[in-house]
């Protein structure tokens, strides 16, 4: 028996296995952890240290009231459907259900694009990792700074090389300075922006449909919190805008209208008009790769996400945005009234706070130590975000004036 032969022999008789299955290298360009399981941890790290504490949640950005009645009961009549022989059904349509397709080429564009270019997911966060599977890492991509993590991250996970930071912050109204921007492949952006709670104007847009076709670039553009928007005058969406068919797609989500951050419930749109350099579709890549390693979003999801257009679902999903949208403007004119520099809040559940002096984990160490209150620094989302943290205003209104409590006290045990 050869030494290999023998090796190999005794690894197999007591279980020792070396596996030869190389890692993909580019997880070691990760920061250790995501940005929120890292909060998580140093939460739990306190209660360990504090195990009576009463601490509040102003970090993560996940709804907390109840799916309204009339989602609700759509969701129920579906899965009690499917518990029967006559309405159950199988796998659902590849692009969705088309009444759903419809009703959001309607309600939310004004069909301005066809039922045909909306995809169905399960939330926007899975169809942005799609969507960087789509392009592969062959590309250049450009992203705000500060900005949700995951454009990058996941574009690292990707093995893109090429990442331009696009600075965006109160002395450039949180907008890139496009004239000194190099061209990229995709442009990922966000309006209302996570975690800066900017919303685009109309002008900024149009310049930066301008550039992407000038430049023949791709704007990723992630309206996740559009429903938020009560300015009439500021964009929704960047179909809007005259051009944007033919350089952009846009990712939706149910999460923040309706409080689906559990059901799971997106949408994509990849217009027909947009081709790649040597004029094939996306749309059709975009079609295979569904097809390929996705099965569509659950049937009942789907059934919920009819219910919220209609127009009963409409006035349930409006009320919900207009609470949280009121515990924003409640905690924005504490911590205005406190001296805080805060910027977003209007026509977003975000306020972003710089605090100077501070970086912001030690801003974030500083409210969860003194004030028992969980907020999102601002560096887990960039460079760009350092010496800011984020306070998402998601949470019961109790919670909301509590945690406003705190803020204008001195010390912690005047209001526990």
């Amino acid at each position: 028996m050869s030494k290999s032969q023998f090796l190999n022999h005794v690894r197999y008789t007591y279980g020792i296995v070396n596996i030869m299955t190389k890692r993909n290298p580019h997880f070691a360009s990760l920061k250790t952890n995501y940005l929120f399981p890292e909060i998580n941890l140093r939460k739990k790290e306190f209660l360990a240290r504090h195990p009576d504490a009463k601490l509040i949640s102003l970090g993560i950005g996940d709804t907390t009231e109840p799916i309204s009645p009339s989602i609700t009961n759509a969701l129920m009549q579906m899965s009690a459907r499917l518990g029967t022989k006559e309405g159950y059904v199988g796998y659902g349509p590849e692009h969705g259900m088309k009444a759903l397709r419809e009703k959001i080429a309607s309600k939310y564009y004004s069909n301005r694009i066809t039922p045909d270019e909306i995809f169905i997911a399960d939330g926007a966060k899975c169809d942005l990792a799609r969507l960087q599977t789509l392009f592969g890492n062959n590309i250049s991509v450009a992203v705000q700074d500060a900005a949700y993590p995951v454009y990058v991250e996941g574009s690292i996970i990707q093995g893109v090389k090429k990442i331009v930071l696009m600075p965006c912050n109160p002395e450039n109204n949180f907008f890139p300075d496009l004239k000194n921007l190099p061209r990229t492949d995709l442009i990922y952006f966000c309006s209302p922006n996570n975690p800066t709670g900017a919303v685009a104007t109309r002008q900024q847009l149009e310049q930066l449909v301008a550039f992407a076709t000038k430049n023949q670039s791709i704007i990723i553009f992630d309206s996740a919190y559009a429903h938020y928007i009560q300015d009439e005058n500021l964009p929704k969406s960047i179909f809007e805008i005259p051009g944007a068919h033919n350089v952009a797609i846009e990712v939706g989500s149910f999460s923040k209208i309706a409080g689906f951050t559990g059901i799971r419930l997106g949408w994509t749109i990849v217009p027909k008009a947009l081709k790649y350099e040597d004029g094939l579709s996306i749309k059709a890549d975009w079609n295979r790769l569904n097809a390929t390693i996705f099965n569509g979003a659950s049937i009942i999801s789907q059934a919920g996400g009819c219910a919220i257009l209609e127009e009963e679902g409409d006035k349930e999903v409006k009320a919900l945005a207009a609470f949280y949208l009121e515990n924003t403007r409640l905690l924005k004119e504490a911590l205005d009234g406190l001296g805080y520099e805060v910027f977003g809040g209007k026509n977003a559940p975000y306020l972003w706070v710089r605090i100077k002096g501070k970086n912001s984990w030690d801003s974030f160490q500083f409210f969860l130590e003194k004030l028992q209150l969980v907020i999102t620094p601002g560096l887990g989302f960039g460079e760009g975000g350092e010496g800011f943290v984020r306070f998402a205003a998601f949470g019961s209104r109790e919670n909301i004036l509590m945690a406003i409590k705190r803020l204008v006290c001195t010390t912690i045990e005047c209001v526990l």
